[in-house]
């Protein structure tokens, strides 16, 4: 073979798989349809009510070990989401979300704790479905329990209170009336990650509601969107999190444990 015409195939091959390589690489695959709010929403089986015990106008004392993060007093261990002082309003020993303020968070991020926290929708009804007493907890900032007024008041199931928000609906509903005092205790692992950013450990949670079990060690997928799947996000210690979204909630009697 020709020498001059060894070197030109050699170019030639060369020059073809670079630009083989070059359209492999501009190649496009199509992509998801855009995702509504109904899509992650299911509304049957509606968890069976079950009546919780009486609620009490007194305050249970938070454990000796516990850190306060709400005493009745003021909102020092809070902050809005860009770091200034929270603005919701203190009164009666009770904070009350102030529509508009935006999300508040704790100062001090968390990981693997026991959280206790009281909450209450307004006596009086206004809305229906995920209009009317609508807040949420949000643990490492991420991973949201709902807070909702679900008495008398249906919903789709993975939204209503007690619900890992989209993903997981709570196996009983336990809510008292509006205006009543409901009661939150959660034991929440976080999350362990590979280096690749995917879950080695999973995050898990159990909640009592008004002390009945709805949630028990329940796997968290990943994110709670109102709009879309839970996907994995790395990430590392954690505020715990209540949402504005525009109802007046109240809160009273917040305190964690770090395990």
């Amino acid at each position: 073979m020709n020498k001059n015409f060894s070197n030109c195939f050699v170019l030639v091959i060369t020059t073809l798989c670079i630009y083989s390589n070059a359209n492999a690489q501009k190649k496009e695959y199509p992509k998801p349809d855009p995702m509504t709010p109904n899509m992650t929403e299911f509304w049957t089986p509606q968890p069976k009510i079950v009546t919780p015990g009486k609620s009490s106008e007194t305050v249970i004392p938070a454990p000796s070990d516990a850190i306060v993060l709400f005493d009745g007093k003021d909102l020092s261990a809070w902050e809005d989401s860009n770091g200034n002082p929270a603005q919701w309003v203190v009164k009666d020993g009770i904070f009350t979300v102030k529509p508009g303020s935006g999300s508040i968070q704790t100062k001090q991020k968390f990981e693997n704790f026991q959280l206790h926290i009281e909450w209450r929708s307004p006596e009086t009804v206004k809305g229906n479905g995920q209009g009317r007493g609508n807040s949420g907890v949000f643990f490492q900032g991420i991973y949201e329990l709902q807070v909702l007024d679900s008495y008398d008041n249906e919903t789709y199931a993975n939204g209503m209170a007690g619900s890992i928000y989209k993903q997981t609906p709570p196996l009983v509903n336990a809510m008292r009336k509006p205006g009543e005092w409901n009661t939150y205790d959660v034991i929440y692992s976080a999350p362990v990650f590979k280096n690749d950013g995917t879950y080695r450990i999973p995050p898990t949670v159990t909640v009592l509601l008004n002390g009945i079990v709805i949630q028990n060690n329940t796997t968290i997928r990943g994110t709670t969107p109102y709009i879309g799947l839970p996907e994995t996000v790395k990430h590392g210690a954690g505020p715990l999190s209540l949402q504005d979204h525009g109802d007046l909630i109240g809160f009273r009697n917040i305190w964690i444990r770090e395990l």
